[in-house]
């Protein structure tokens, strides 16, 4: 199962530059990497990266966070992924810019 993290491009060249990133501030603050499913993200998107250009989508396969990934619930008691610990570069699946069209973060076809 693919799960999905964004990126502000920062985030994300700092994820290349060094291999490993413990997310964005509000992960940081909140002790764990937030991630969403695909029918989550795009809520995501609108709710904590409105109106953001030059962001970036991650594609990562759950199976291979192992114990670290947690599903527990948060926005509306719907279960979303938490992972505790470092994300790395080779945990990342995939990432393609999320372009911001209209004011609406376009998921790219096949995201699932």
């Amino acid at each position: 199962m693919m799960i999905y993290k964004i990126f502000r491009q920062p985030e994300w060249d700092a994820l290349r530059a060094t291999g490993t990133s413990t997310g964005a501030p509000v992960d940081i603050a909140d002790g764990f990497i937030h991630f969403s499913t695909i029918g989550q993200a795009p809520e995501t998107a609108a709710k904590h990266f409105a109106g953001e250009a030059d962001l970036m989508l991650l594609g990562i396969d759950a199976t291979r966070l192992g114990d670290d990934l947690r599903w527990e619930p948060s926005r509306g008691g719907a279960l979303f992924p938490h992972l505790y610990r470092e994300l790395t570069l080779p945990d990342v699946a995939w990432a393609q810019p999320l372009p911001l069209l209209d004011g609406k973060h376009q998921f790219p076809a096949g995201a699932e």
